[in-house]
């Protein structure tokens, strides 16, 4: 599965206005499903006429129900398949085997002439009239792994592996979403890229055996560990040159482990302004995805939500020689095989306003 997480327009809505409740809900049959907006759940779908639209997971669950005759279906489908992404991470599996049994439901009634209007009843949307977020909006944790590709440890003038993983934080503040701009604070003047594979931790996870780390692993993300390397790296401020407003995007979807066979035989790359600067495959990282969440979770609980970053390949714009930092209209992408390709565009940050 591919999960979003989006905002949707009222003013862009499908249906005619008789379809809309007084408070501004949508409602289809009876149901009030209520508006598809800030931090819904949704799933791409991936095969028939309606592929590439956005289905709204919770609302199509109250229509399936509702079909099915349940009482209070609105009621029901928040307890099986809430539709806030964190809180369906934190039902685990139940949840994940739910969307799966919606997106079934949504495909055949797409199908046939005489199912429900789920395009009227707002909860299939189109892409295009979608923002999306952060497949992870306000992750609890973000674990960045220094130096965690042979080539990336080289360019850097590090010749010897590191004999464990070496770990560091992100702020979850500094998460945006695909096609929202990275922000180059005025302070900075080194702004640098890094495109990363990002694991999602889908189950309460301490002390877990290296061995077990990829059943703990709800799905993949594409991400940017955007970093201020004059803060990074000049100053020794690792913590905040890692977390300025912006400098972590994910998306633009979170790819179900299911879906991802090997995520250690998967290409990356990352291109600035259409040249690619970072070409590797995730097989050269040096600790594997299981081997991190194991070494991370024997000192720290990892929760539903929690995001790995599991490290950059070479091509860093600070090892180009001069160094390359990104600039003010830049647009950057991270690309991986199979979980997706995520656009940003950079700005500099103007100064606020003064009032008055």
């Amino acid at each position: 599965m591919q999960l979003v997480t989006f905002d949707a327009h009222p003013e862009d809505a499908p249906g005619r206005p008789e379809h809309f409740l007084s408070d501004g809900a949508l409602g289809y049959e009876g149901l009030d499903i209520g508006w598809p907006g800030r931090n819904r759940l949704g799933a791409i779908l991936e095969r028939g006429a309606r592929a590439g639209s956005v289905l709204d997971l919770n609302g199509a669950l109250a229509v399936k129900l509702a079909s099915e005759d349940v009482g209070a279906p609105e009621v029901e489908a928040d307890s099986l398949l809430p539709a806030d992404p964190m809180a369906f991470l934190g039902k685990g599996p139940e949840a994940a085997r739910e969307a799966r049994g919606v997106i079934d439901f949504a495909l055949e009634m797409l199908a046939r002439y005489d199912g429900p209007d789920l395009e009227r009843a707002g909860v299939v949307l189109p892409r295009r009239k979608l923002r999306l977020r952060a497949p992870i909006p306000r992750p609890g944790k973000v674990i960045g792994v220094a130096r965690n590709y042979a080539s990336h440890a080289a360019e850097r003038g590090q010749q010897e592996f590191p004999k464990e993983p070496v770990l560091f934080v992100k702020a979850s503040s500094a998460v945006v979403g695909p096609d929202a701009d990275i922000l180059i604070p005025g302070a900075s003047h080194q702004v640098d890229y890094e495109g990363e594979l990002g694991v999602v931790i889908g189950r309460r996870t301490r002390d877990c055996p290296a061995e077990e780390g990829l059943s703990r692993v709800a799905g993949y993300v594409a991400a940017n560990d955007v970093s201020a390397r004059d803060y990074q790296n000049v100053r020794g401020q690792h913590f905040i040159g890692k977390s300025c407003d912006s400098f972590c995007p994910l998306g633009p979807a979170l790819v179900t482990a299911d879906s991802v066979a090997d995520p250690h035989q998967l290409t990356i790359g990352t291109r600035v302004n259409g040249e690619t600067r970072q070409s590797a495959s995730t097989g050269e990282m040096i600790f594997r995805v299981e081997e991190l969440v194991g070494f991370a979770s024997r000192l720290m609980t990892l929760e539903p939500g929690d995001v790995i970053l599991t490290g950059t390949p070479a091509g860093v714009g600070a090892a180009s020689d001069p160094p390359r930092w990104l600039r003010d209209g830049d647009v950057v992408e991270v690309e991986i095989e199979g979980v997706g390709r995520l656009v940003n565009h950079v700005r500099a940050s103007r100064p606020p306003r003064s009032a008055g």
